[in-house]
């Protein structure tokens, strides 16, 4: 691995700078593009701020407003003071100009960004897997494209407008621009022409931007505000509001809005494009995360809001509940988007039981016995989960009640049986009022945390990744045991495990050349960073394990990377700064996004990461 430390330390000195004099600046722009009169610098000092090189600062004003699709231009003359009034003559030019309203600087919002760092490469060897000169960053880089004397330009600041995460994505939109665009229609034949075509040259940059927000401007980094430092109030603060987002997007019968393009103000599921409007896509085990979500804002903040919600979004998931014979009476599982899979059924557990034992409301009883006796009925003698109760492309849409190894392994899950066993360990820790039944959930669960820690390693061994992925399993063996009987040193060493696993492949402060990778996690050392909930709400279980079994020194271990990981999941927020490119952003903002730069939410982009919060913000006073 690299150090990178000189060049962050250089970013990071920068970040602490005093933009104000950028803040005049964009104000006087402001004043230019209203009157038409040209822009003065005279009286700044820009000087410690912004470097401008004639021969590479391009720089481009850019206008965004809600509900209109931004404008900009860009230019490059022998000094800033030219460049930009170029740039100003040619906006006020724009035949989309009036649209807006420059007057008011919380509507219409401006952005300044200029070239830096400019320099050739090769598109053949142009990448995004090696920290080498021909990197590209996604949101830190940009390229030139030169022909003939023109140049086609993609800022990095484009990422995020667009609502890109990939080079393909970047090429695709660059060569659009240019001649070759007139020869096919295909992608594929049009990147193939660009890279075997010697009449090309390629440049990589690194921009610096400012945004204006309200009276003051804001300098991004990777299109968003840097957030350079862990806090336990921007972490309860954005848990919160995403919380608040889920409220304000749910349905009259209880669903959420299951998914959101910030960037074209749409809810077409990129997974699901071919759904009308009327019959969009919706998933149960998502609905369930919202529900725990709620769950726990109200356990951080007391407020009633967050409980009733909760219990207006468990009314739908009951009404989707069906019921079956078990061994043990009546069984329930959840059938929606017609399958019953045992991570539906073992969320909605969960989710009931937390519900249960932070509301008191005891209403809910006989469902909660009846996904228990459901989850076990799918548990087979040897200790494995069986996937699927029912799938469509299976024993003609009837109940799986055996399954072959093939179709097992066909619908093989990581995350259902650790969903399931955390709804089960729930149950038995917390309802007490069914000795019986809890007395048969502790002995079967326990053959399944037998078969799942011990044999399922080596009988689906291909399947595993370099990553750990298996959190909601982490959340089961930590609350599993709180039991002396489950105290079980497989147990403990499978948590402990994924987590110094997860720990190693973590970005740390000096072996990553950009800021906000420190904290995010990889696969191979050099891939674009995953600030990703769902594996920190398994090392946060972790931490509290530890915590729990009073081992410190690894339980302080777990807890600053935690802290790690927090902070770079806080890119991901909404925050009112950030929604600047959004179609509308009274409704992006306060969600959390899937990616840095990538502008779609879901249900469980905002569970995952707001639960990790939730969660991480309770040790504060430990």
């Amino acid at each position: 691995m690299q150090d990178f430390s000189t060049q962050n330390d250089i970013d990071r000195e920068y970040f602490k700078k005093d933009f104000s004099q950028v803040n005049l600046l964009l104000q006087r722009v402001r004043k230019s593009i209203i009157s038409g009169v040209p822009v003065s610098l005279e009286g700044l000092d820009l000087s410690d701020v912004i470097s401008y090189l004639p021969s590479e600062s391009l720089t481009y004003i850019t206008l965004f407003q809600a509900g209109s699709k931004f404008i900009r231009y860009g230019s490059k003359r022998s000094n800033l003071t030219e460049t930009l009034n170029r740039d100003i003559e040619m906006l006020r030019k724009h035949k989309r100009f009036a649209e807006f309203d420059l007057d008011n600087p919380d509507k219409c919002r401006i952005m300044l960004e200029y070239i830096v760092d400019r320099r050739k490469t090769d598109i053949n060897k142009l990448n995004s897997i090696y920290f080498n000169s021909d990197r590209f960053e996604i949101g830190i880089n940009g390229l030139e494209l030169k022909h003939n004397g023109t140049s086609y330009y993609y800022m990095p600041t484009d990422a995020v407008s667009l609502n890109h995460l990939s080079i393909s994505s970047v090429l695709q939109t660059l060569v659009k621009k240019t001649p070759i665009a007139k020869l096919t229609n295909k992608i594929s034949e049009r990147l193939k022409l660009l890279k075997n075509s010697k009449d090309y040259d390629l440049f990589l940059f690194r921009s610096r931007a400012f945004i204006t927000y309200k009276d003051t401007c804001i300098p991004l980094y990777r299109g968003n505000i840097l957030y350079e430092n862990f806090s336990y109030d921007v972490l309860r603060e954005q848990m919160l509001k995403s919380a608040d987002w889920l409220i304000a997007n749910m349905n009259d019968d209880g669903k959420f809005l299951y998914y959101y393009d910030c960037c074209d103000d749409t809810l077409k599921d990129h997974e699901h494009p071919s759904r009308p409007l009327d019959n969009l896509y919706y998933n149960d085990l998502r609905h369930c995360g919202g529900i725990i979500t709620l769950v726990r804002a109200f356990e951080i903040s007391a407020e009633n809001k967050y409980i009733l919600s909760a219990k207006k979004a468990i009314d739908w998931s009951i009404s989707i509940l069906k019921n079956h014979d078990t061994a043990w009476g009546n069984g329930c599982y959840a059938f929606c988007n017609n399958k019953a899979k045992l991570g539906g059924t073992g969320v909605l557990l969960a989710a009931l039981m937390q519900y249960r034992i932070f509301s008191k409301d005891k209403s809910y009883d006989e469902y909660i016995k009846g996904c228990v006796r459901h989850l076990l009925s799918r548990i087979t003698p040897e200790g494995e989960f069986l996937g699927y109760y029912i799938h469509p492309d299976y024993n003609d849409g009837n109940p799986l009640i055996k399954m072959s190894d093939e179709e097992r392994r066909k619908t093989f899950s990581f995350y259902y049986p650790g969903e399931a066993l955390f709804g089960l360990a729930l149950f038995a820790n917390n309802f007490i009022d069914d000795r019986e039944l809890i007395d048969v959930t502790k002995n079967i669960s326990e053959i399944a945390l037998n078969w799942i820690i011990d044999v399922r390693p080596k009988v689906y061994s291909d399947l595993f990744t370099a990553l750990p992925s298996d959190a909601w399993l982490m959340q089961a063996v930590e609350e599993w045991v709180k039991l002396d009987e489950f105290k079980k040193e497989n147990y403990i060493n499978f948590v402990y495990v994924d987590a110094a696993k997860m720990i190693e492949k973590m970005y740390k402060r000096n072996d990553s050349p950009y800021i906000d990778y420190e904290g995010g996690y990889y696969y191979i050392y050099g891939d674009h960073y995953y600030p990703d909930g769902a594996r920190s709400e398994g090392l946060i279980a972790a931490y509290y394990l530890a915590h729990y079994l009073k081992n410190k020194n690894f339980a302080d271990d777990i807890l600053n990377a935690c802290k790690l990981a927090a902070k770079s999941q806080f890119s991901l927020f909404n925050s009112e700064i950030y929604c600047y490119s959004h179609m509308n952003p009274e409704k992006s903002a306060h969600a959390f996004r899937f990616k840095a730069t990538r502008q779609w939410v879901r249900v469980d982009s905002i569970q995952h990461v707001a639960c990790f919060f939730a969660r991480l913000y309770k040790t504060e006073n430990q």
